[in-house]
This record gives structure tokens, C-alpha cells and sequence, in this order.
């Protein structure tokens, strides 16, 4: 039986007046993540399938899987090369960003949340990722190969305008300010950030990260854990490298600090908004890359994909980090037994799962947040950024499931 997510009565009404029309700005300052907590579903998502969204980037396909069976349920083949599942603003609309990488065949494939079914196609240049502005007005659609930000009309995909940002190679990850007036976006091939003034309309500075001291040596195949093990990220070694890899990106509960992922640096880089610099670090796990809040802020889940490389190899050491936002402190280590290459995802309404694609390895994981613990679900081919659906919050800002 299908389940689904419905509210009634006054809980909807409420949430009803609270998430129409433009964005509202998040007034605990002291958790941006508090309209997104376990539950607090829209009325905007009620009806919708409980599903887990997979596009397959190599098979050119998007598997469906309902997550009370852990059963893939449906398939469908969308544009060449899809590399992320992203819910539009208003959480009508799940968009196949498929970007024909170095090729003019770009598309937007959408998804209708409460048929799971596809629809027509949308033809758009490079879109490797997309975003919202938090005030729902635009589609930010991240050309990663043009170097630029293209802001879109949210239904139609009509270009509105574009924003260069020339010194950003491998434009690709994004997060908001709490008060949506700016933007950091990563560079995934010069081992930078940029920042986007979105009132302004244009690029506010770039930020080279520093890497660390040390890193963790590769062995492909080496390190890997059993289930009862321990799992440990590996051994280190002086870090020869100059230019980090910067992935996904994410606000601290506060809004006054970004957590950026680095496979390069192994770890996660931390940086003060305002005055776009950096304060820290934190070593994670071998690859580290994707970024994902617990439902109650508290806790920041580090998907560890197990190698340097954009190209792994299978089953290799890696394994997700579960970072205490008030300490910035290390507090968890999860492996995936016999090896393997966490990579994006999300974590489920309830806050009970974190669900992650295994990029080398053409299977999703599924960890207890409570233990560590993980099943797996075999999907296609080079599985990348999954979407768990529905998600808490009033709006989207795109990429996995960003809610606010």
C-alpha cells in the first residue's frame, strides 16, 4: 500500500497561512533549520508518495524506491546525464537536473511528487545542479562547464538573467544567508568559494580555501570494516596538495558559520559568512562531500565517498561522519561495511534515515541515525544526487531538499 503524508485541520490551516505566498524570513536565529524539523510537513506536500528519487548518471535513468518496502518500485529513462533530483520551491515540482555534460542537450525532466510520474521534458543549457531564490521568484540553474548562474523563471524555465562568475571553475554546491540577501556557492576545480550578492545581482568576492596539514592516504580496497567493527578513516600523511575540492556547502544553525565538504582535504572547512573568511576545520573521512543537517539542528551528517578521485573506485573506505554543530566536534563514525562511496542524499521526514547514493558502487544506502546501522538498495548505474520525498519546510531552496 502506498502511504502517504497528510495534515488536517488546524495544524494544516495554520501552516497553510504561514507558507503562502513569498518567503518568509527564519525567525529562530538560533536554528535556521527550525522550519524544517521532523515533521513539519507543508500542506503543499500532502497526498505525496513516500518515495526515494535516484538518478542513475551513467544509465541515464531515475529508479523509484519506496522507502516502507526498501523495494524499487518504479523506472524511467530522463535527459543524458542526470546528476541531481531537485524540489522546486513551492515542493510542487521534483526536477531531473540532466546536464549533457560538454554537450548543447541539456534538459529538466519533471517528476509530479504525487504520481511519481515523469513529465515533458524541458530543454535548458548545463544544468548540473539547481537552486531557488528564497523568495521563490526565480529557478537558479547552476551551468557548472559555462561558469555561470542563470536565473530562470520557476515554471516555465524561461532565462531571466545571468550572473558570470569567471573565476569559479566547477561552479556546482550552494548555500543561502538566513536572511536569503547573499549566497556561497563552491568551486569544485580551483579549490575556492564564491559569494553572490543576490539583491545587487552580482559576485561579491572568492575565498581560497587552505588545505590542511595532513590528509588521508588512499588505498583502494584497504581499511574496509565488517559489521561489530570500528571503523576508523584511515591513516594520514602529509597533505602535498595545494587546491582542495570543495562539494557541498551548509549553514550552521545560527546562520553565522558554512560547513564546506572537501574531498581533497578529507574533511570540513569552516567559514564565517559575513566577513567570508575562514575559521577552521574538521577532518571527516577519506572524499569527504556531502553535507546534511539532523531534523533537529543539533547534528551534521558527513557522507565520506571514500576516495580523492571524481571517479572511484568500487567498495573503498568510505563511510559517514556525524559532527555535533555546538562543539564542532566529532561524535559518530559509520561505516559501510565491506567498503563503499557514500555520496548525496537527505534525510527522511521523520529524521529516523539518511538516505545516500553510492557513486561507485550503483547502490543506495539507508543509515539509522540512531545507530549507524545501513541497509542497501541496489539501483543503476553511478547513482548521484537522491531525493528523499516529501521533506519538512515551507519552501525549497533546491539542490537534495535545502528546506527552510
Amino acid at each position: 500500500m502506498n502511504r502517504v503524508y497528510r495534515l488536517a485541520g488546524a495544524a494544516a490551516l495554520a501552516l497553510a497561512a504561514a507558507g503562502a505566498g513569498a518567503a518568509t524570513p527564519v525567525t529562530d536565529t538560533r536554528n535556521v533549520y527550525s522550519t524544517s524539523a521532523a515533521d513539519k510537513l507543508s500542506p503543499a506536500v500532502a497526498g505525496d508518495l513516500a518515495r526515494v528519487y535516484v538518478p542513475n548518471l551513467r544509465s541515464g535513468d531515475v529508479y523509484v524506491i519506496d522507502p516502507a518496502t526498501l523495494k524499487v518500485v518504479d523506472r524511467f529513462k530522463v535527459g543524458i546525464g542526470p546528476q541531481h533530483i531537485v524540489p522546486s520551491w513551492d515542493l510542487r515540482t521534483l526536477w531531473v537536473t540532466n546536464n549533457a555534460e560538454n554537450t548543447d542537450k541539456g534538459s529538466l525532466t519533471p517528476i509530479d511528487p504525487r504520481t511519481g510520474k515523469p513529465g515533458k521534458p524541458i530543454a535548458v543549457d548545463d544544468p548540473y545542479n539547481m537552486y531557488a531564490t528564497p523568495d521563490g521568484k526565480s529557478a537558479i540553474v547552476v551551468a557548472e562547464a559555462r561558469h555561470r548562474l542563470d536565473f530562470r523563471d520557476p515554471k516555465s524555465m524561461a532565462l531571466q538573467y545571468s550572473i558570470d562568475a569567471p573565476g569559479c571553475p566547477g561552479i556546482n554546491h550552494a548555500d543561502f544567508s538566513i536572511d536569503g540577501r547573499y549566497v556561497i556557492f563552491t568551486c569544485e576545480f580551483s579549490g575556492t568559494l564564491v559569494k553572490i550578492d543576490l539583491e545587487g545581482r552580482k559576485v561579491e568576492g572568492y575565498l581560497k580555501l587552505q588545505m590542511p596539514r595532513t590528509r588521508l592516504k588512499e588505498k583502494p580496497g584497504a581499511a574496509r570494516v565488517q559489521a561489530g567493527q570500528v571503523w576508523e578513516p584511515g591513516e594520514s600523511e602529509v597533505c602535498t596538495v595545494t587546491k582542495g575540492m570543495p562539494q557541498d556547502i551548509r549553514i550552521s544553525p545560527d546562520g553565522r558559520r558554512f560547513y564546506v565538504a572537501d574531498m581533497m582535504a578529507d574533511g570540513v572547512h569552516i567559514v564565517d559568512g559575513a566577513s567570508f573568511k575562514q575559521v577552521g576545520y574538521i577532518q571527516t573521512g577519506l572524499g569527504a562531500h556531502g553535507l546534511y543537517p539532523s531534523r533537529d539542528g543539533t547534528k551534521l551528517y558527513v557522507a565520506n565517498r571514500g576516495s580523492h578521485k571524481i571517479h572511484g573506485s568500487r567498495l573503498g573506505n568510505g563511510g559517514v561522519t556525524v559532527i555535533d554543530f555546538a562543539t564542532e566536534k566529532v561524535v559518530a563514525q559509520w561505516p559501510v561495511p565491506g567498503g563503499g562511496s557514500p555520496d548525496m542524499g537527505n534525510v527522511s521526514a521523520d529524521g529516523k534515515w539518511l538516505w545516500l547514493a553510492a557513486r561507485y558502487d550503483d547502490v543506495v544506502y539507508r543509515f539509522d541515525t540512531a545507530t549507524g546501522a545501513v541497509v542497501q538498495v541496489k539501483v543503476g548505474q553511478e547513482p548521484h544526487g537522491l531525493t528523499v520525498w516529501p521533506q519538512p519546510g515551507r519552501y525549497s531552496l533546491g539542490h537534495t531538499g535545502n528546506t527552510r
